[in-house]
């Protein structure tokens, strides 16, 4: 597999460009047929409710004469409220037109009056126009009508009459002095208009036709179309956008730079390419302001970058600006997706040693800090404190709750924040079903979760890009990769583009069902696509490499992130790592990064130490995997259900029966909710110790709380029952694995055949073989060596080569080299 890994590892700069305002093809046809015939029947149920072509309820589009060639598409991607950003357009002022004339006065209340088709734009307007004046305009004249027209489509804008103000703009357009009407802001503030509305494809195209009629774009109008770009989640548009006016000569102001490194942090860009961005607004004379600081710290959030946030941080107040509200709740976001609560907690103290009071965000910024980190209990008293102080918990403060407690294995608590958030009056947002519909799925609680994807639909929520990309993490987890290609398709049918979160999504889903070559064209057609890697890509190329035990390939990567400043690694890189050594059997690598966590060189987040538990529990590990475990309580770090599990599974595998039950009572008294794992390391605890008694209940608890049994919960009974003899019970447990619809494995066939071949039943031993290849099982060398082996157990060397020199009769496709090692293995017996 080595051998096949070449990753274009480089990240490349923005997207080259590409012909201004031409728009491509951003979603398929909304009224072909879905093709769910290429679905599994689970993914076929799950997805025909789903609507192909997901609108905003509040958006309307422009009237078709208006705007003929591009109708604008549907909002695709969920809205988030900027940090700071009122949701008041005009800051909770009523709208003023006192620079309107009287009769421009009368002519925005006329339109205003109107229904959104019954009007005659050309009567209205005209009488701007006095009788004697409708063949010429003096210059004076056509600025007062310009001013006029101007405030009327603003005025349009505000009151949510868009198409209006499209019409009056169009108006203004088929006039032959329209190159002096339109010499102005009044196209800027259209565009401003239509980005709101969600209308980009519309506004792009307007553009692009004014251009080819010869009128000039300034910069003002750029800058408001990369606005609207960003503000609908098109952000390698707004790259574009911002090459073309570099490309006419258009210099950027300060506005335009402050916009474009929002899009910057938004679409993930290295922190190097932000910089360069900074220093060339510098060097071009353009000074930051407190608005460009803020946006920089935000920049910081997607990379983990506290270090860099801080930093900025301190040269705002060295440049003589003074943190508001919206720097210090940026700054608390930063360190909450960086797990680092407490250095948020210092934060919220300067905040308010500074005057300002902590809001809603304030507190859902901590919230989120210490949830991440696994501190549930601290997350709660955070959200009691809110209560206290008289701010209302928001969806935000709820769902962050409930993702926390459902990524600790604590579903219990999770729904009854649901509750809570529900009796409190707090309607679910499209997070919180997205939430839901993930705890389900890790589950495997396939039936819950299409209850909450029903209940999402009647709740008149569109699936959003998130809801998707859970949809595929959910399979891919479960290695489930027939449903994740379906979903992958469903969603380009539905309308959506695939962005780099679904692209990084799609390569942690391929990997984890073994796909790792699909992951690695998935990660190619990323790039092929102009898409930017950032660190959530990385991290899941590292995680893909983890898997199959690549750490030389994944130290490359880490050397080249850090040697060529694309990405700083955070946590989860190093838990990539750690995984790669632990698959390659790097055991002594493997404890070297484990010191450098202990000691602090790396530092010792919850997450590392936690992977430390699960990394020697997996190697075997019995002394390392206690000490982290320990480490994790002297630091106060609380563990969740993987941590937990692990150590469940390591004293199962040495049958430490006291020590297993001590952590599962440890999970029960703290509101843990055992998983699947969990029940299955029991269950092979049991089956190891011969206790098929109690295995077989573990089997029925599994299915008495409402989980589905996997193939590992089924073949570790059986295996119980086989290693004593007891096979009409091994039988009954198998039917059942079919009753279930699972397919047997060449692991559960092995069990039958090794379990009869030791009680010498070698004629039912030989059925099973047969058996399993009419069923399409290709044997495998442990099927045959366990036969030969039992043979020579009991003495009958001549009969074990006898089956081997039959054993083509029996299986056409074995090899000649594995008769030989066959024949070579009853010799040294």
């Amino acid at each position: 597999m080595a051998d096949k890994l070449a990753l274009p590892l480089l990240l490349p700069g923005p997207p080259p460009s590409k012909p201004i305002f031409q728009e491509q093809p951003r979603h398929a046809n909304n009224t072909s047929s879905s093709s769910s015939s290429t679905l599994a029947p689970l993914l076929q149920d799950l997805l025909q409710q789903i609507p192909k072509s997901p609108q905003n309820p509040n958006s309307r589009n422009p009237q078709s004469h208006h705007l003929p060639h591009a109708p604008p598409p549907p909002i695709l991607l969920r809205r988030r409220t900027r940090l700071g950003k009122s949701r008041d357009e005009n800051r909770g002022k009523p709208w003023a037109s006192d620079r309107l004339s009287p009769q421009g006065q009368q002519i925005l209340q006329t339109l205003l009056n109107c229904e959104n088709n019954d009007f005659n734009i050309d009567q209205i307007l005209r009488t701007l126009i006095q009788p004697q004046q409708q063949e010429y305009l003096s210059d004076i004249d056509l600025e007062c009508l310009s001013a006029d027209l101007l405030v009327i489509i603003k005025g349009l804008g505000f009151h949510k009459k868009s198409e209006m103000a499209l019409s009056v703009f169009e108006w203004m357009r088929n006039r032959d002095d329209s190159k002096f009407l339109l010499n102005g802001p009044v196209l800027a503030v259209l565009i401003g208009i239509m980005g709101k509305e969600g209308w980009v494809s519309a506004a792009s195209s307007l553009l692009h036709s004014l251009r080819r009629d010869g009128f000039s774009i300034d910069v003002y109008t750029y800058t408001s179309m990369i606005t609207a770009c960003s503000r609908n989640g098109r952000y390698r548009d707004a790259v574009l956008v911002f090459k073309k006016m570099e490309e006419e000569g258009c210099k950027p102001t300060l506005i335009t730079y402050n916009v474009i490194l929002n899009v910057y942090g938004k679409m993930g860009m290295p922190w190097s390419k932000i910089l360069a961005i900074v220093d060339r607004m510098k060097n071009e004379g353009v000074l930051p302001d407190s608005y460009t600081y803020n946006t920089l710290i935000s920049c910081c959030r997607r990379g983990s970058l506290y270090e860099e946030a801080a930093r900025i941080f301190e040269e705002m107040k060295s440049a003589g600006f003074v943190p508001d509200k919206v720097t210090y709740n940026a700054l608390l976001d930063v360190y909450g997706k960086s797990r680092q609560p407490k250095e948020a907690m210092k934060v919220l103290q300067e905040m308010e040693a500074n005057g300002f009071s902590p809001g809603t965000v304030t507190y859902n910024s901590l919230i989120s800090a210490y949830a991440r980190d696994g501190l549930l209990e601290e997350a709660m008293e955070l959200k009691s404190q809110m209560v206290e102080k008289g701010i209302r918990p928001d969806v935000f403060t709820y769902t962050t709750l409930l993702s926390g407690f459902e990524k600790a294995g604590k579903d219990e608590s999770a729904l009854k924040i649901f509750e809570e958030m529900k009796s409190a009056g707090c309607k679910p947002n499209i997070c919180t079903f997205n939430a839901l519909i993930k705890m389900h799925g890790n589950r495997r609680k396939f039936a819950e979760m299409m209850e909450v994807f029903e209940e999402l639909r009647t709740s008149q929520y569109t699936p959003d890009i998130v809801t998707w990309n859970t949809l595929l993490a959910v399979f891919g987890q479960n290695g489930m990769d027939s449903e994740v290609s379906g979903v992958f398709k469903e969603m380009k049918k539905a309308g959506f583009v695939p962005e780099r979160d679904t692209f990084n999504t799609l390569i942690s889903a391929y990997s984890r069902c073994g796909s790792f070559d699909q992951a690695m064209a998935v990660y190619r057609s990323m790039l092929d696509a102009g898409i930017s890697p950032d660190l959530s890509t990385y991290n899941a190329v590292l995680a893909a490499l983890a898997r199959g035990g690549l750490w030389v390939q994944a130290e490359k990567i880490l050397a080249e992130m850090t040697d060529g400043c694309q990405c700083k690694p955070n946590e989860i890189t190093y838990c990539s790592l750690l995984h790669a050594y632990a698959n390659g059997n790097e055991i002594e690598r493997m404890r070297a990064l484990a010191e450098d966590i202990y000691s602090g060189v790396i530092e010792p987040h919850a997450v590392l130490v936690k992977t430390l538990v699960l990394v020697n529990s997996k190697s075997d590990l019995l002394m390392e995997t206690e000490r982290a475990f320990l480490e994790l309580r002297r630091r106060g770090f609380s563990p969740d259900i993987t941590t937990l599990n692990a150590m469940i599974s390591i004293y199962g595998r040495r049958q430490m029966v006291v020590k297993a039950n001590g952590i599962l009572n440890f999970m029960c008294q703290n509101g843990f909710t055992p998983t699947l794992t969990t029940y299955n390391s029991l269950i092979h605890m049991y089956s190891r110790l011969g206790n098929f008694e109690r295995s077989e209940e573990i089997l029925r608890e599994i299915q008495a709380k409402g989980l589905r049994p996997d193939l590992i919960s089924y073949n570790t009974v059986i295996f119980a029952y086989g290693r004593k003899g007891r096979m009409q019970d091994a039988s009954r447990i198998f039917a059942e694995l079919i009753d279930s619809g699972l397919s047997p494995d060449v692991i559960t066939y092995n069990t039958f055949i090794a379990s009869y071949a030791a009680q010498s039943m070698f004629v039912e031993a030989i059925d099973v073989i047969q058996y399993m290849i009419k069923q399409g099982c290709k044997p495998n060398q442990n099927t045959y060596n366990s036969v030969v082996d039992w043979y020579c157990k009991h003495g009958r060397q001549e009969e074990a080569s006898m089956f081997v020199q039959n054993l083509r009769r029996l299986d056409p496709y074995i090899s000649k080299e594995e008769e030989c090692q066959l024949s070579e293995r009853i010799r040294r017996k």
